[in-house]
């Protein structure tokens, strides 16, 4: 029951009360009825105005919760001449007042902070207390490569995208440099902060890709250029001195003869092998800027194949085109790329070839091919995009970390710059690109020209 109905109650029960006794006072003096009726009808106003003063306070508090409960703080109340009253209608106007300054505050620090989110170069990823995936800005959306619908409210350890699996196994307060979509190099950071009373997780990713490469790039061409020139000295002199050495051959006896002009020749040879060693190197630091002119984009990838033909056959691999036979011109310097698609295609060739276990199936006319590299070019609107896959057998984590770093390589023998000299040829024609793969997955190496 309500507070109204109780002393609305209690005063009918009063008056009730009142209207017996005069009626007992009725019968034993008619004279007192005046008197009763006096005092009972001054007690019957008297209670109403006190029932409309207490309601008008009441009314004031219900109206007052209301407007608290809808987060309504832009009404005000007047006083009503009540002291009492009057003094809750200050408070409230005063309260509701420090909690619209107060709202409005925050919408603006919330806007403000917004934006900063939106025009961060640095991307920014917050998790909700279940660990999923709440707020993401355009610039982690940019390094994921997803928009912001397709990637909210996923796990990031059963999300299947090597950065966010990365994400998810540091530690509160770690930072790692680890590669992202297109051969990026980003620097995560895992930090934490108290929402509610409640311990979240955000991460904080700084793409690092052209510092990194300018830093190693300035590295490795001080590197490659100290040796070059060590070398270059050494091998001229030696080259010069064996040559000159082959004169004396004709002062030997015919049995000595050939054993020395053998050995001095395989001197020779190998002088020659360690000047192309290292012009293979010094060709990545003296890469000049690409000579733009239109290019069969497809035509292009035919000559490539031809030239591998021979090397992909032997290893019975499998060439598959999947693409139109339309003509695909494209600006570039065709020798640059040239050498760029011929080191992707190589990579691919060798991957399915290291893999697949030796004389097996595909080495022989007729027989299932050991592995297949896919060509797809697809066009869309102006632009054009080339997949290069192999079915070889993925690539590990530790190892797609290393991919595009200088003299990184996991082939005996490698040099690792091949995909150095990728990388520069693309950067400098202003190609994007990226190598996805997983272990026990095809590998696909895509460029948007």
């Amino acid at each position: 029951m309500s507070l109204r109905a109780r002393f609305t109650l209690y005063l009918a029960v009063v008056h009730a009360l009142l209207a017996v006794t005069g009626f007992y006072v009725f019968r034993q003096n008619p004279l007192w009825l005046f008197a009763v009726e006096i005092v009972f009808l001054v007690s019957l106003a008297t209670g109403v105005a006190l029932v409309r003063r207490m309601f008008r306070a009441l009314a004031f508090v219900g109206d007052s919760a209301q407007f608290l409960n809808d987060s309504d703080y832009t009404a005000r109340f007047v006083g009503v001449g009540q002291p009492e009253v009057d003094r809750l209608i200050a408070v409230y106007n005063r309260m509701v007042d420090s909690l619209r300054a107060e709202r409005q505050r925050v919408q603006e620090q919330h806007y403000f902070l917004g934006r900063i989110l939106d025009v961060s170069p640095s991307g920014i990823v917050v998790l909700d207390l279940d660990d999923r995936i709440e707020l993401i800005n355009p610039a982690a959306q940019g390094l994921l490569q997803r928009p912001g619908e397709a990637l909210r409210g996923l796990e990031l350890p059963s999300s299947r995208m090597p950065l966010l699996e990365t994400m998810a196994s540091l530690a509160p307060g770690e930072a790692r440099v680890t590669a992202a979509h297109g051969g990026r190099r980003v620097r995560v950071q895992r930090g934490t902060f108290l929402d509610r009373g409640f311990s979240r997780t955000f991460f904080l990713l700084e793409e690092l890709t052209e510092e990194l490469r300018q830093s190693e790039k300035a590295a490795y061409e001080k590197l490659i250029r100290m040796m070059s020139h060590e070398v270059n000295n050494s091998v001229g002199a030696s080259s010069s001195l064996l040559q000159s050495s082959l004169s004396y051959s004709a002062q030997l006896s015919q049995a000595d003869r050939a054993d020395f002009e053998r050995a001095l020749q395989i001197a020779i040879d190998r002088m020659g092998q360690l000047n192309l060693f290292m012009r293979s190197f010094a060709d990545v630091v003296r890469l000049p800027p690409p000579v733009r002119q239109p290019v069969d984009l497809v035509e292009l990838l035919r000559r490539i194949d031809g030239l591998v033909r021979a090397d992909r056959e032997a290893r019975g691999i499998a060439w598959h085109w999947a693409m139109d036979e339309d003509p695909a011109v494209v600006l570039m310097d065709p020798v640059q790329m040239e050498q760029a698609l011929l080191n992707v295609i190589k990579n691919a060739i060798e991957a399915i070839d290291d893999a697949a276990p030796r004389g097996a199936a595909g080495t022989e006319r007729g027989t299932a091919p050991r592995g297949t590299v896919t060509v797809r070019l697809r066009r869309s609107g102006a632009r054009l995009r080339l997949d290069i896959e192999d079915t070889g057998p993925g690539i590990p984590p530790d190892v797609r970390e290393g991919l595009f770093t200088p003299f990184f390589t996991t082939k005996p023998g490698g040099q690792g710059i091949g995909l150095t000299l990728v990388q520069e040829i693309l950067s400098n024609h202003g190609f994007a690109f990226s190598l996805e793969s997983a272990p026990g997955h095809a590998t696909t190496f895509t460029i948007d020209f």
